[in-house]
């Protein structure tokens, strides 16, 4: 996978009124730690670390301040409405470590034709790689499953490097049959009045 490489100044104001103000000037809070060190506060520059974020466990090659160490995403915060972020805290790791992620899955492929849906047990599997080599995402086959079927951790191929972190019975998703359409209570009440016998005429 592509390094990405981002800058990052060291911190010495913390609270939420200096988030604050770092945030105005279009800066992250972050927060690096691992390998036992100190936890350091820094700074990143907000548009830059959004875009590297859209990259699923992407690998920084962060400079603090001339020191440069590869960190990985471990918790992302945002704002609620308005998903700008607020907080990142950040995991330093070290070429041929292996780490523990989470990596999304996605399906290929079409269901059996019968219109059934696939149900999402879960959006992301967890696995340990090397951190060097996280998988972006993980890919199954959903071609011609049936209502019913189910895709568990052991039936979705991983790269060579990397192994479940999780049971292989654990359920991904799952096919379910589609629900017939509920019928709107207002056109019952209108065909059943279309179909009442109507009343008999005055003589």
């Amino acid at each position: 996978m592509a390094e990405v490489r981002l800058s990052a100044e060291l911190r010495n104001e913390y609270g939420k009124g200096a988030a604050r103000r770092a945030r105005r000037e279009n800066k992250v809070p972050a927060v690096v730690y691992g390998h036992g060190a100190e936890p350091r506060h820094v700074l990143i520059d907000s548009h830059e670390l959004m875009m590297a974020l859209k990259t699923p466990n992407v690998l920084i090659n962060l400079d603090i301040e001339g020191k440069k160490q590869l960190v990985i995403p471990k918790s992302v915060q945002r704002e609620a409405v308005r998903r700008f972020l607020v907080h990142v805290d950040l995991l330093e790791v070290k070429r041929g470590e292996k780490v523990t992620v989470e990596v999304p899955i996605q399906t290929e492929g079409d269901l059996a034709p019968g219109g059934n849906l696939i149900e999402h047990l879960l959006d992301a599997l967890p696995v340990e790689a090397e951190a060097t080599a996280i998988p972006e995402t993980l890919t199954v086959s959903i071609a011609g499953l049936d209502a019913g079927h189910a895709i568990y951790a052991k039936d979705v191929p991983l790269p060579k490097g990397t192994a479940l972190a999780v049971d292989g019975d654990t359920a991904l998703l799952q096919v379910v049959a589609a629900q017939a359409e509920e019928v709107p209570e207002e056109e019952v009440a209108a065909e059943e009045a279309a179909e009442a016998p109507a009343p008999p005429e005055a003589e």
